[in-house]
């Protein structure tokens, strides 16, 4: 299979120096947000500063609203006035006036431990319905985690789907010869390295719950599997078996994982127990079969395979068996990325050369082109299947991007330093 893309296929190996496990340190550069498109439905809201935010060292009320926005369906209204929290009851009538349909209005206290409790209510300005509020009493280092979920609130109130604000990503950085797994925020933001390797690190992937991401270290001079603890930092061996190891993914109870390996010769899908043992063969071809990924019911897996003649995506019983090709339009369909409500399928179509994001409707089949780059690569769902993260090229230089779904809301998150790619959108925190 003649490759560009996906890059994790053609890292090169570096010199062979130890690993290094870290706990998560904090990111020298943060991310940079642009905001672009209009989306068919934006719901008017209004949030003002939450009373007390200066005794802070995050504000609050702006985190929310950058939230919000991010996500192309809430359309801010500049405030009335400042003066309220959440114990007020605000006269809606001029924030009725100026096109408002939902007020979000709080406080930030500090406690006699240290911590801070951040409150907040919600009002229905169309109705002048108070939609109920909730306290959260947190650290000063999750004062960005207590926003996150107060956006998460709102955007489930308002829209009545799950927010995904307080969700993580992940990623990889190659700085020089150094390279860097980081989780951040959802919106890029709070970025903390939880593992750095002067080796090539690829293939990130969350397991459920998001307490673990599995990745491909190449520091035996060969790729090599890991399941990597994101709070402790610890690792553990997954899959290091005769040949290449590599493209891990977690099935969605988390009991197994799907990879590709190389032990009979060429790569094949195979599957193995989350807590180790032997593989079983999933895939038979004498072709080579890659990037596999567990749909959400965990019944099917939908990979590429170049056993047609050029790469295309398929699916195949998780018990394995015959594939079913998926994709027809092109000569090359590669990274598979289903969205966890089973509608979506995501993957990069190289389209006269340019390697571009679509999406395909797994009722209809219909594809759709969600961007107009030309170096777009590993797409992955957030957990509410309402937008899409990818790795890209803009301006010459590579950054991250969130999409929604229909292409008309993007989202451009810019590391400061080093080549951005692989990223990996995490799952609902438990």
């Amino acid at each position: 299979m003649q490759t560009q893309l996906p890059r994790r296929s053609v890292l090169g190996l570096v010199s062979s120096l130890p690993l290094l496990g870290l706990p998560l340190s904090s990111a020298h550069a943060q991310f940079r947000v642009e905001v672009a498109g209009v989306g068919l439905t934006q719901f008017p809201f209004s949030v003002v500063g939450f009373r007390g935010n200066d005794v802070a060292s995050e504000n609050i009320a702006a985190i929310v609203r950058a939230d919000l926005e991010r996500s192309g369906q809430f359309r801010f209204v500049d405030p009335v006035s400042g003066g309220l929290d959440e114990t007020s009851r605000p006269d809606l009538g001029p924030w009725r006036e100026r096109g408002s349909d939902s007020l979000l209005t709080g406080s930030v206290t500090r406690l006699a431990d240290g911590r801070f409790d951040v409150r907040f209510r919600l009002w229905d300005v169309v109705r002048g319905q108070d939609l109920g509020g909730l306290s959260y009493p947190v650290g000063a280092t999750d004062l960005r985690l207590a926003a996150h979920r107060i956006a998460d609130h709102v955007f489930e109130k308002i829209t009545g789907v799950k927010g995904v604000f307080s969700t993580r990503i992940a990623y990889v950085t190659k700085a020089g010869q150094r390279y860097s797994l980081w989780v951040a925020d959802a919106d890029g933001e709070n970025a903390r390295a939880a593992l750095t390797s002067p080796e090539p690190i690829i293939s990130p992937s969350w397991a459920p719950g998001g307490g673990q991401l599995a990745y491909v270290s190449f520091e035996a001079r060969k790729p090599v599997i890991y399941a990597h603890d994101v709070a402790t930092g610890r690792r553990r061996l997954l899959a290091n078996f005769k040949g290449s190891n590599s493209a891990p993914s977690w099935s969605p109870d988390g009991r197994s994982v799907v990879a590709t390996l190389s032990i009979s010769g060429n790569a094949q899908i195979y599957t193995m127990d989350a807590n180790g043992g032997e593989p079983r063969r999933l895939s038979q071809s004498a072709s080579i079969d890659t990037e596999p990924v567990f749909s959400p019911d965990g019944k099917s897996i939908y990979f590429v395979s170049d056993r047609g003649g050029s790469p295309q995506v398929y699916r195949m019983s998780a018990q394995g068996g015959n594939a079913q090709r998926l994709t027809f339009t092109g000569n090359y369909n590669i990274s598979p990325a289903p969205s966890p409500d089973g509608r979506w399928l995501a993957f990069i179509s190289r389209i006269n050369g340019a390697f571009r994001l679509h999406v395909m409707d797994l009722n209809s089949g219909t594809v759709t082109a969600l961007s107009e780059s030309s170096g777009d690569e590993s797409p992955s769902f957030a957990a509410n299947s309402r937008m899409i993260i990818y790795a890209t090229r803009d301006k010459g230089q590579e950054a991250l991007m969130t999409t929604t779904v229909d292409g008309r809301i993007k989202t451009r998150l810019a590391g400061a330093q080093g080549d951005i790619r692989e990223p990996e959108w995490g799952p609902f925190l438990k």
